[in-house]
């Protein structure tokens, strides 16, 4: 059987490649380009990676990037300040505090002093709450917008399709059950304590796993025809990057399945270059 990749480099290329040319737009017009911020604490190397990449991404599309870098002993009073500082500069549309902080500094709190004007990660509790009510003028976190856009390059119309979302978290697991219910999916949130996990998976159409188990997802848990998206990203001891879905045994029954690495990541920064976009016509139109 032929396997069905969706693949994930190609269609961020394609989104990134729109976003220049609605950046190129504006600023032929007379606009200033979009700025984003990104603050970085510490000196932890994957971080350094993953901000130098979105960075990059900024570069191609042609929107401004402003590197902000803290000290690992930075308190949570130093990151605040920044923080109200790029708020009230009206020449930043977007802000991102690159996570995770050091053990020291509470995440989770500090992203909640991000104007949600300028919150590009979709992390302040009213951003949240609008994806709840359905209000899409806030900003979606960019993972699970991703993942929704991968699906729907398979499947356009998703209404009555059966998903089960597996991971709960406010990144990623809460946002993606949200945009799916959305369009019209009937949702099942599972997670790694749910009861009888597989046989739940079986009855599903669509199955997200973003649980941050290496290959947890078998093969006899997801039906024939089953759109498979996998978000985890683990290193195995002999080096191996695999996701949370067992690919050799899933892939050749799935009816479209990402691959890890080159599924869901590149989406990931696409939809942080996306908000950022939005963020800016939102202040200026």
């Amino acid at each position: 059987m032929t396997i069905n990749l969706i693949n994930g480099k190609e269609i961020a290329a394609e989104l990134l490649d729109q976003l220049t040319a609605d950046v190129a737009a504006l600023v032929t017009a007379g606009a200033r380009p979009p700025c984003l911020a990104v603050i970085l604490v510490g000196d932890d190397p994957a971080s350094k990676v993953y901000v130098g990449n979105k960075i990059k991404a900024c570069g191609r599309v042609g929107i401004l990037s402003k590197e902000f870098f803290l000290d690992s002993t930075a308190s949570a009073d130093d990151v605040i300040t920044l923080i109200d500082r790029l708020n009230h500069d009206d020449a930043i549309d977007g802000i991102l505090l690159q996570l995770p902080l050091p053990r020291h500094l509470n995440g989770d709190a500090l992203v909640q002093h991000i104007s949600p004007a300028k919150d590009v990660d979709g992390l302040n509790i009213l951003n949240a709450g609008k994806l709840v009510a359905g209000d899409k003028t806030g900003f979606v976190p960019c993972t699970p917008s991703g993942a929704l856009h991968l699906i729907q390059t398979v499947a356009p119309n998703l209404t009555g399709m059966h998903a089960v979302v597996i991971g709960r978290s406010l990144l990623f697991g809460k946002p993606m059950a949200h945009l799916l219910l959305r369009e019209n999916c009937t949702v099942t949130m599972a997670h790694s304590k749910t009861r009888d996990l597989a046989a739940l998976c079986r009855t599903a159409d669509i199955v997200v796993a973003a649980v941050g188990q290496p290959e947890m997802v078998k093969g006899d848990w997801v039906k024939d025809g089953a759109i498979v998206i996998d978000v985890g990203i683990n290193r195995l001891p002999d080096g191996r990057l695999v996701g949370d879905v067992c690919f050799a045994e899933v892939a050749p029954n799935a009816r479209a399945i990402t691959p890890v690495p080159g599924g869901v990541g590149p989406m990931t920064i696409a939809y942080l270059m996306a908000n950022t976009v939005k963020a800016y016509k939102n202040s200026k139109f």
